[in-house]
């Protein structure tokens, strides 16, 4: 009897054990299902809308009127900064050769795009290629030749700035600087070794505080080192003739593209992408024909936490100097000082 007692309570707690454990593995199995994204080949990626509560209603997303609304008042910044003759040394650069390198050309449908790297240019690229040709956007690699402006004879040249629709895009300029230094000096494609074996150490050698030997050059490039090189306005002239086009990653957007001598229809925020994309591919008339790709959610979002780590520990005088490098891309689109590193 006493035997068929305790054999009824070990069924019991084996009963109770698998009653928790099926509980547990339920509620995993829903947690784990919730932070997936299932999506079919091909098929538009469909987001789960929050439920909103009566005191945070939904965000509207912008219309045509209000988005439009919002590129004239980035127009019209633009246009007051670069009237500003104080400010003028930092806004202002002639349409050279090298300006003209990194505007890319649609002719078939009037299009210029100046190229920002680290602003989500690739995909644009692609856009280009793709009404350029006859490829689709999915089988183009990213190293595809798309025409630029500076192919074309100086009459032909004048006429497609005058004409036709020109856009770039920005972000803001310290978390681009990061963007670029992560890409090319910690990821580093193996395809671009010369930022690791050539950039890296030039810079170390004449930046690094207490270099001694080559040895120093072990460790890689310190964004501390980076920040200090730029903020070097002529120093790293000098240094970056050496290098040649490869530091287009954190050349200003002002060297790059010459707003105030170019007179652009839009002017993108990499912030705003999600809302912007869509937007200018209807401006210029190709949104029948081309989209621009999904964007993860959050990627484009500033993230001011990401940037306070990164210059931690750099001086503020390293940073002050940085800042007034890229003041004038600060200026012209309206970024806010960044008061939190500089004072």
């Amino acid at each position: 009897m006493r035997h068929h007692w305790l054999l009824v309570g070990a069924c019991g707690w084996v009963l109770l054990i698998l009653m928790f454990l099926g509980k547990l593995l339920s509620f995993r199995a829903v947690h784990d299902y919730g932070s997936q994204s299932w999506t079919v080949p091909g098929a538009k990626v469909v987001k789960d809308t929050p439920v909103p509560s009566p005191e945070k209603p939904l965000p509207v997303k912008p219309t045509v009127d209000d988005w439009q609304l919002e590129v004239e008042r980035r127009l019209r910044r633009l246009s007051t900064v670069c009237n500003n003759s104080s400010l003028r040394n930092l806004t202002h650069m002639s349409i050279s050769k090298f300006v003209l390198d990194r505007i890319f050309v649609c002719d078939k449908h009037e299009i210029l795009f100046c190229q920002t790297p680290k602003v989500g240019n690739t995909q644009w690229k692609k856009v280009l290629i793709a009404l350029n040709g006859k490829r689709s956007q999915k089988t183009l690699k990213k190293k595809s030749a798309s025409p630029r402006l500076s192919s074309f004879k100086p009459q032909e040249i004048k006429h497609r700035l005058d004409t036709y629709f020109k856009f770039f895009f920005v972000r803001d300029p310290f978390e681009r600087l990061i963007s670029a230094f992560k890409d090319k000096f910690v990821t580093n494609p193996r395809f671009e070794p010369w930022y690791k074996h050539d950039i890296a150490p030039a810079i170390i050698r004449k930046y690094r505080k207490r270099h001694r030997n080559n040895n120093n050059t072990a460790s890689g490039l310190h964004f501390e080192d980076f920040v200090r090189y730029l903020g070097d306005a002529e120093g790293h002239w000098r240094l970056d003739r050496q290098f040649g086009e490869h530091v287009i990653h954190w050349v200003t957007y002002v060297e790059l593209c010459a707003p105030c001598e170019i007179h652009y229809s839009i002017v993108g925020h990499h912030e705003t992408l999600e809302e912007d994309a869509p937007h200018i591919l209807k401006a210029a008339g190709i949104d029948q024909l081309v989209s621009y790709p999904a964007i993860p959610p959050g990627i484009t979002r500033y993230n001011r936490t990401k940037v306070e780590h990164y210059f931690s520990g750099i001086s503020k005088r390293d940073i002050r100097r940085l800042f007034a490098h890229y003041q004038g891309d600060f200026d012209l689109f309206g970024y806010p000082r960044p008061d939190f590193l500089l004072n």
